[in-house]
């Protein structure tokens, strides 16, 4: 009876055991997973910046194109005004 009890109290605590064991498990398990997903979400967001960096230096170059176009349409609104004050004092306007 008293090798029964001590098998009995033996296996509760290999039962014991194994359970921690598989909670340990799983939360190496899950910690592994969320790694995995941080690493993935970096990736995408690596990915993200790339893109938005390429974006960025397309509309800065088209600013700049925009600017001086700007700057050339000025420069010829300026000229076409002077020319028009220039006939009309010519012309005694």
């Amino acid at each position: 009876m008293v090798e029964a009890s001590l098998v009995d109290a033996a296996l509760k605590r290999l039962d014991m055991s194994l359970g921690a064991l598989e909670a340990a498990v799983e939360r190496r398990l899950e910690h592994e997973r969320s790694v995995l997903g941080l690493e993935d979400e970096l990736s995408r967001t690596g990915e993200d910046r790339s893109r938005l960096a390429q974006d960025l230096d397309q509309e800065r170059a088209r600013s700049g194109r925009l600017e001086e176009t700007n700057r050339e349409v000025s420069r010829r609104l300026v000229a076409a005004m002077e020319t028009i004050r220039s006939v009309l004092e010519a012309n005694g306007g």
